[in-house]
């Protein structure tokens, strides 16, 4: 297997996408210069999307339970506020079939106060706005958005076992 510190092992640049029965969608990667922009999942992938691309075979052996998989070597470019990176940064920390809530996440989180509304609401906009859900496990909140749809959602929690 690559060496996956650059998304793909080297440096490609692109869109790809594979179609998934497990989630009744594609999975859709944005990468450039070895880093992951952007994961979606829509019901059609970009006309211009490759399917070959070694970190859409580990997200199928993820989602075919053949691994339980963590991604936390792959490099995400979060290009998000400071505030929110810190909570996706943590995020991507939540072990694979494990799961929190919001106020645990903001406890876990540098500078954010878990009794404070204002705060509670950063985390949620920083999980609703996860550029690369399945990557940065937003579905691993419980009771927080997902920026992924809600029917991958569920059958991300399912697969875990949440």
């Amino acid at each position: 297997m690559d060496e996956i510190g650059d998304a793909g092992g080297d440096g490609i640049t692109g869109i790809f996408a594979r179609e998934s029965s497990y989630l009744e969608r594609y999975v859709q990667l944005g990468v450039a210069s070895g880093r992951v922009l952007s994961v979606s999942f829509p019901d059609v992938p970009d006309e211009e999307a490759g399917e070959d691309h070694d970190l859409l075979d580990r997200i199928f052996d993820y989602l075919d339970g053949i691994d339980d998989e963590d991604f936390s070597d792959v490099e995400i470019a979060l290009t998000v506020p400071t505030d929110q990176r810190r909570v996706l940064e943590r995020v991507r920390g939540i072990p694979y079939g494990d799961q929190i809530n919001v106020e645990t996440l903001a406890r876990m989180t540098s500078d954010i106060d878990h009794t404070d509304e204002e705060d509670l609401n950063l985390v949620r906009t920083a999980l609703d706005e996860n550029p690369a859900p399945l990557l940065i496990p937003d579905h691993r909140v419980r009771d927080g958005p997902s920026a992924a749809p809600a029917a991958v959602e569920q059958k991300l929690r399912s697969l875990e076992g949440l």
